[in-house]
């Protein structure tokens, strides 16, 4: 997706849950999903408003906020500074859905397995 030089980061998706989330979408939003996305490729610290870890994983969320709805996109590190995709959700509750962070553990878990 991302990966000249010009980055700070690689980004790539793993398989196609974040495809539907994204293809989900309207237009705008989806421009605000890239821009968004863009900004965790190319800034060397991305400001935590866009980019936190979730507490008691090693999975992180992109955070996305366009017309007051809130989307979420989970991703994780591999090798350093690439930066994987798994998958995503619109944000209807102060606290994220455990299944929603569960799918992406198990994502997680199938692209490792994919690696051997």
């Amino acid at each position: 997706m991302f990966n000249d030089k010009e980055h700070a980061r690689e980004i790539i998706v793993y398989g196609d849950e974040y495809w539907d989330f994204y293809n989900g979408q309207n237009a705008k939003v989806r421009e605000k999903i890239m821009w968004t996305i863009r900004l965790v490729a190319y800034m060397p610290h991305i400001p935590v408003e866009y980019f936190k870890h979730i507490e008691g994983t090693d999975i992180y969320e992109i955070r996305v906020i366009f017309s007051g709805n809130i989307f979420r996109i989970f991703c994780f590190f591999d090798k350093g500074k690439l930066v994987v995709l798994l998958n995503g959700f619109q944000k209807k509750s102060q606290k994220t859905p455990k299944n929603e962070i569960e799918k992406a553990l198990k994502l997680k878990q199938q692209y490792y397995e994919d690696q051997k």
